[in-house]
């Protein structure tokens, strides 16, 4: 019976996956809702295991995918966060077992997957989404905000990164997944870049890509600039690097009145890995040292930046569940951003 059916609270969620994504994004989002139960996980590293039972103790902890889906007569809710090849089969037999599905950014492994998965949920009336978390970053509401009453003027370019230092490859998964699994820095932090700009400033196309892979020994690619021409005017310039010592700017911003300049990412992800949850003091909130600046050289101020808020998105999940309501995220929208992945793979 699937939630849409039984309309009854709280959700019956399996968790699919404990690793980063797993253990830090969804399954503390999730057990802080009243709208949710975390019933299922589903990890098949012991250590990994140990740690979930701990902090989950009302939760079966499973260690495959079979195991939770045989118990999808008493759930509502796949929640896939497991590695990107295994999104789509993992996605299509959930949704085979009558569950509505979210999956973890990328969507898919390939845009025909995706699309795929879009057209499964359609013909099934099943619930579709895709966890593009970064939608709710502080600093990308606080860009939200100021495009929405003009304070920038008429935007020309936009800058975005997500760089990091990380010299040595810690998941076996991520060192041998190529691009035709949903490997590399491009369908890891491309998915969040993309989605960005395409929000903000509208549909695009790629007109210039490098993709190149910086680690000795090869691999799958670790560095990679994007650029975007928004049908709107706006050119997005997107760079994801992860051998970077020193970031850039998170963001960059240019107008015909002013410019916006953020440095610094979004506090959420390192509080809720240190335990703590929305709704506790300081959730979300970004240290006044890192607010952005808006306006001209000389004359530019501080603005603070918007808490950030990754619980909203499980909240407009349960009203789409619950209410009917639109989901939180259209796979639509994350299904042109694999697009425009498949094409800069391509070669444009």
């Amino acid at each position: 019976m699937t939630a849409t059916a039984r309309r009854g609270v709280p959700l019956r969620t399996a968790l699919f996956g404990y690793g980063l994504g797993g253990r830090v994004f969804h399954a503390p989002l999730l057990a802080q809702d009243p709208h949710y139960s975390l019933d299922v996980i589903v990890t098949a590293d012991p250590a990994r295991a140990a740690a979930a039972a701990a902090a989950y103790p009302d939760a079966a902890v499973v260690p495959s995918a079979e195991a939770a889906l045989e118990r999808a007569g008493s759930l509502d809710l796949a929640v896939i966060s497991t590695p990107p090849g295994t999104h789509a089969p993992l996605a299509q037999a959930a949704l085979d077992a009558g569950l509505g599905v979210v999956v973890d950014k990328p969507f898919a492994h390939t845009a025909e997957a995706a699309a795929d998965l879009i057209e499964q949920a359609g013909a099934a009336g099943l619930m579709l989404s895709v966890f593009q978390n970064r939608r709710w970053d502080g600093d990308f509401l606080t860009l939200r905000g100021l495009l929405e009453r003009g304070a920038l003027g008429t935007v020309t370019r936009f800058e975005s990164r997500m760089e990091s230092y990380k010299p040595t490859v810690t998941k076996p998964w991520k060192a041998a997944s190529g691009a035709a699994d949903g490997g590399g820095i491009l369908f890891d932090l491309g998915p969040h870049l993309i989605d960005q700009a395409l929000q903000l400033f509208g549909p695009a196309e790629p007109v210039y890509a490098e993709v190149a892979v910086r680690r000795g020994g090869g691999g799958p690619d670790d560095d990679a600039f994007a650029v975007l021409q928004h049908a709107s005017g706006v050119q997005s310039q997107l760079w994801m690097n992860s051998l970077a010592p020193q970031a850039g700017d998170r963001f960059r911003v240019t107008g015909s009145e002013a410019s916006w300049i953020k440095r610094g990412m979004d506090p959420q992800e390192a509080q809720l890995d240190a335990g703590l949850l929305p709704g506790a003091p300081g959730y979300g909130t970004e240290d006044q040292a890192v607010w952005g600046l808006l306006g001209r050289d000389g004359t530019a101020v501080p603005v603070p930046t918007v808490p950030g808020r990754y619980q909203d998105y499980y909240a407009k999940l349960a009203e789409s569940l619950l209410q009917g309501a639109p989901v939180p995220v259209d796979p639509a929208d994350s299904l042109r951003g694999l697009e425009i992945i498949r094409r800069i793979h391509a070669g444009l």
